[in-house]
């Protein structure tokens, strides 16, 4: 019987509503301190005035939290929110005199930070609010050195740029990672958490728009025999055949999963019982000469108001189907082998270096950019300065070595010196900027902006063991550079540097959380969502990891449980699914912490053990299972049966089945 999934909660999008609020009153809060800190400054009464303002604004989603949450007109009221704010930040720089005031660049931080926490679709239109409010504050502010505007813009449009993107492809990254982790790595269709998800989100959409949706449960009759004739693959072949078939004899729109060992789905969608019992013949006349299969119903709202209710009587109808359908001969005849094997749905490929693929270009394209922009300064607005030259080869040196890495990212991305190589790459650059800054003029001039605009980016993009250092150095750097070389105020020098740790930390915490989204999401993907083990994904890929470099003191156990089958017969899918759960903590209590346990699927599991007396570790396991079931083990040694997966499988699935045959044999 399928289990019914924990209903989602309005806590967590409050607390995202909470989160965005807070983040959006840094701005009036940064521009509150400078605004008390210069009392004698111009228009200081108007300005705490737009800050009160902006405040207010800012507040409210803070304070109706719980409401919005609910509510149709939360994304409104928080752009509203970020408008405001956005509109208000440009006052405050126009009124404390352009675009070299302390607050000018607070309109381009929050460019930044928007590219990082908005959708493209919603951060296009608000990135043009904030360039045409700093373009504003140029033309109607006080004069600002030539190209100094130009500098600002470019350098943190192309950070804001590569936010964008690297955020993009987290997202999907994590899109695809969610989609992998609801997915049965055998058959292609959803898995068990995955089907719960969907038919619970269909569910509930029914009963919202009063609509019918049907839930059809199908179990394979007699596919133990399979296993036990044929072997583990002839089964494996069977059930990616049977999913596939599902899946084409189902209508659009309807989802098909396999929720247990021979234990499959489908929730149809506005369908009543004429349209799934047209399904079923459709599945009978497929199923029925290769591997029939016991066939149950149930639809909202004619049969049950509620989930539970569906899936009771559909288990029920299920069984009955089956007692109807297996007498006379039918049960008498051998159980065949699959014609041809069947393989499953491609799911999408997640690459383990994909991510540090991603970060290792972001950081040559950021390197890249901000070079680019300061070379064109130099090139067009410094044709005076008694250190051009300097500042030009710095910066060519930068942008070379920028497109070196982006050209090499995919080499560097596997190597195992890439922690080496990239904080190489990043002293070297910090190391270069700093020489430039302090070429240029000191903290305040144009150039100085190519030392901080970055910081945003590597906070998102790095793991905080490596960007809280590395921003906290590249702070000191900035600071050394205002104090010794100069600045023109001491609150420019504050106000920049607090914006840009804000910023930066702001930006960090988004990429920690997104970062957290994904381990957990991995993590899904290779976990058996019944007994908490590797699925066949995840102990695929554990296997691979941990024979790399091993000796031949490696064995693998192939551990298959006896009748199995009479126990869902006898007293339902619950009781089998509590037998399933039970054994896997056996399994997981009798072995060694360094051993890895995986259910491959059905009664179906498998240890890899950091050992070669695969032979006494099989005595144990069945000693120990035998307090509730029997069960039969293959076993097979690495280098021995084999050097890979496949290969040990084979010799330990064969071995299984041969004590399968002299204990039925035998009795």
């Amino acid at each position: 019987m399928l289990p019914s999934a924990s209903s989602g909660s309005a806590c967590p999008r409050q607390g995202r509503i909470r989160a965005s609020a807070l983040r959006t009153l840094l701005v009036p809060a940064a521009a509150l301190v400078y605004v008390l800190g210069t009392p004698d400054g111009q228009h200081r009464g108007l300005m705490l005035t737009v800050i009160l303002a902006m405040a207010a604004v800012g507040l409210f989603p803070l304070l109706a939290a719980p409401a919005l949450a609910s509510s149709r007109l939360r994304v409104p009221v928080q752009i509203f929110a970020v408008v405001v704010i956005t509109i208000g930040t440009s006052g405050l720089a126009l009124l404390d005199g352009g675009v070299t005031s302390p607050l000018g660049a607070l309109e381009l931080y929050q460019l930044t930070f928007l590219a990082v926490v908005l959708p493209a679709r919603l951060f296009v239109p608000m990135a043009l609010l904030c360039l045409a409010g700093y373009a504003t504050v140029a033309v109607a502010g006080s004069a600002a050195p030539a190209g100094f505007a130009w500098v600002f813009v470019c350098t943190y449009g192309g950070v804001a740029w590569l936010a964008m993107r690297h955020t993009s492809a987290l997202a999907s990254m994590r899109q695809r990672l969610a989609l992998v982790s609801q997915i049965d790595a055998l058959t292609g269709c959803l898995n068990r958490r995955g089907f719960d998800e969907r038919l619970e989100a269909e569910f509930a959409a029914a009963a919202r728009r009063g609509e019918r949706v049907t839930l059809l449960l199908a179990d394979l009759d007699r596919f133990k025999e399979v296993n036990d004739r044929h072997g583990h693959r002839a089964g494996d072949d069977l059930l990616a055949w049977t999913g596939r078939t599902l899946a084409r004899r189902v209508r659009d729109g309807d989802g098909v999963g396999r929720i247990g060992g021979d234990e499959f789905a489908a929730v149809l969608v506005d369908a009543d019982a004429a349209d799934a019992q047209s399904v079923v013949d459709r599945l009978r006349t497929d199923l029925d000469p290769v591997s029939p299969a016991s066939l149950g119903y149930a639809s909202y709202p004619d049969d049950g108001d509620t989930l539970e209710a569906l899936r009771q009587l559909a288990d029920e109808r299920v069984y009955a189907d089956k007692l109807a359908r297996h007498t006379g001969t039918e049960s008498r005849t051998p159980a065949a082998r699959p014609p041809v094997p069947a393989h499953p749905c491609s799911t999408p490929a997640i690459s383990g270096s994909e991510r540090r693929r991603r970060s290792v270009t972001d950081g040559g394209r950021l390197a890249v950019s901000v070079s680019a922009v300061g070379l064109g300064y130099v090139l067009l607005f410094a044709g005076g300065h008694p250190h051009r030259v300097g500042m030009g080869v710095l910066l060519a040196t930068c942008c070379v070595l920028g497109t070196a890495v982006v050209a090499a990212a995919d080499r560097l991305s596997r190597s195992a010196g890439l922690r080496a190589w990239m904080a190489a790459f990043g002293l070297v650059e910090l190391l270069c900027s700093a020489f430039i800054v302090a070429l240029s003029g000191g903290a305040t001039t144009a150039l100085a902006v190519g030392l901080l605009a970055p910081l945003p980016l590597i906070a998102l993009s790095t793991p905080p063991r490596v960007g809280v250092p590395l921003v906290g150095v590249t702070c000191g750097f900035y600071v050394a550079v205002g104090f010794l070389v100069g600045a023109t105020s001491p609150w420019h020098v504050a106000m920049h540097l607090g914006g840009t740790i804000a910023l930066a930390v702001a930006c960090g915490l988004q990429g920690a959380e997104a970062g957290r989204q994904r381990r957990r999401l991995t993590r899904l993907s290779r976990t058996d969502a019944l007994t908490n083990t590797l699925n066949r994904r995840g102990f695929e890929e554990r296997f691979a990891a941990e024979i790399a470099g091993a000796d031949s003191a490696v064995s693998l156990l192939i551990i298959d449980l006896d009748r199995f089958k009479e126990v869902n017969d006898r007293h339902g899918h619950a009781a089998g699914d509590e037998l399933l759960a039970w054994v896997a903590e056996t399994l997981r209590a009798t072995t060694q912490p360094s051993d890895v346990v995986g259910r491959l699927g059905g009664d179906e599991f498998v240890v890899l053990l950091a050992s070669a007396d695969a032979a006494s570790a099989a005595d144990r396991l069945k000693e120990a299972l035998a307090v509730r079931t029997a069960a039969s083990i293959g076993t097979a040694r690495l280098g021995v049966h084999g050097q890979d997966f496949e290969t040990l499988y084979a010799h330990a699935d064969a071995e299984l089945y041969t004590q399968k045959r002299r204990r039925t044999a035998a009795a």
